[in-house]
């Protein structure tokens, strides 16, 4: 397989400065957020990698600088050897950007209320000036709803069939890559199975490429073909689902592992997750685990450490091992 996405050093900052006249009365300086930090990864077509991660780790901002919502701040993003963002010839970057769609955690928010069905899945090919002769019945037919649909306004319907609604729209310009943002955590736990096994037969049934954004363990496990762990805006662990799984190398890892929810796992005591992810504007010297660590040492408060082969992983610790 080849690789279909590559990222190279994806750093996002953003400036969070007060006012200037602010900061001149307080004597502050700017305030700058490291959203994203230094992030190397490979996603090969037809396959689904998966970024994890406590909420505010930067998952959703790398998806947005893939799809070209946000521009980092450094590093490159290439898409078919095409670099987005140093790319110069306009004709170039959006014949790329034509083949990536985007579903959105939150399928309340993303849907037009004022317009109908039929005018939201056809909106990607409109704008391309695409046919849209039945293209909205036969797309909602593939996800799983009725062609009479069309018609309908989104208010009409529940929360997975709007999620369908959304992967609809996704697939409505035939993308070959679709950025997935938490797309079944506003759902219920029975319409999450739906929606996930609908995007999985979707998957094989016309070859997609996914970016999973996730919290949920079990999400990744039988979905993913490698699952990269966040923690903030750095890749601390990449890896394999079994491996992930069964033999995780970073303490962060396998902090994640011990607090997510088990079926075998009635009347175990595990100890909850110690202190809160730091304040991005101001993180920790060396590895930015470390307060948080049960193992850290001294040189983990001094030293960043690099990302390196450990197993069958690449794991961002001084004591990986």
């Amino acid at each position: 397989m080849s690789a279909f996405v590559t990222v190279k050093g994806l750093t996002c900052v953003f400036d969070v400065s007060k006012p200037w006249l602010n900061r001149v009365l307080e004597r502050r300086g700017k305030a700058f957020l490291t959203a994203v930090s230094d992030v190397d990864f490979q996603v090969e077509e037809r396959t689904t990698y998966a970024l994890v991660g406590e909420s505010g780790s930067g998952k959703s901002t790398i998806g947005r600088m893939l799809v070209g919502l946000l521009r980092p701040s450094d590093g490159d993003v290439e898409i078919e050897g095409i670099n987005l963002a140093r790319e110069e010839d306009p004709a170039k970057v959006a014949s790329v950007r034509a083949k990536i769609q985007m579903i959105f955690q939150d399928p309340y928010a993303s849907l037009n209320p004022r317009w109908r069905v039929r005018d939201i899945i056809t909106e990607p090919v409109l704008t391309q000036g695409g046919d849209l002769e039945g293209l909205a019945e036969k797309l909602l037919q593939q996800v799983g709803l009725h062609p009479s649909d069309a018609g309908k306004f989104p208010h009409e319907f529940s929360g997975g069939q709007r999620q369908r609604i959304c992967i609809a729209r996704a697939l409505a310009s035939q993308p070959r890559l679709i950025v997935c943002d938490e797309p079944t955590s506003a759902l219920d736990v029975s319409v999450q199975a739906q929606v996930l096994n609908l995007m999985s037969d979707l998957k094989d049934e016309l070859g997609l490429t996914y970016l999973l954004i996730t919290h949920d363990l079990t999400v990744v496990r039988h979905m993913a073909d490698r699952i990269g762990v966040l923690y903030l805006g750095r890749l601390v662990e990449e890896a394999d689902p079994h491996s992930l799984f069964e033999t995780p190398k970073h303490p962060y890892t396998q902090m994640l592992l011990d607090a997510a929810p088990r079926v075998d796992g009635f009347g175990r005591e595990v100890p909850p997750p110690q202190g809160e992810i730091p304040d991005p504007i101001n993180p920790p010297s060396g590895c930015t685990f470390h307060p948080r660590c049960p193992i850290a040492t001294d040189i983990c408060r001094r030293e960043r450490p690099a990302t390196r082969k450990v197993g069958n992983a690449l794991v961002a610790c001084h004591l990986a091992e």
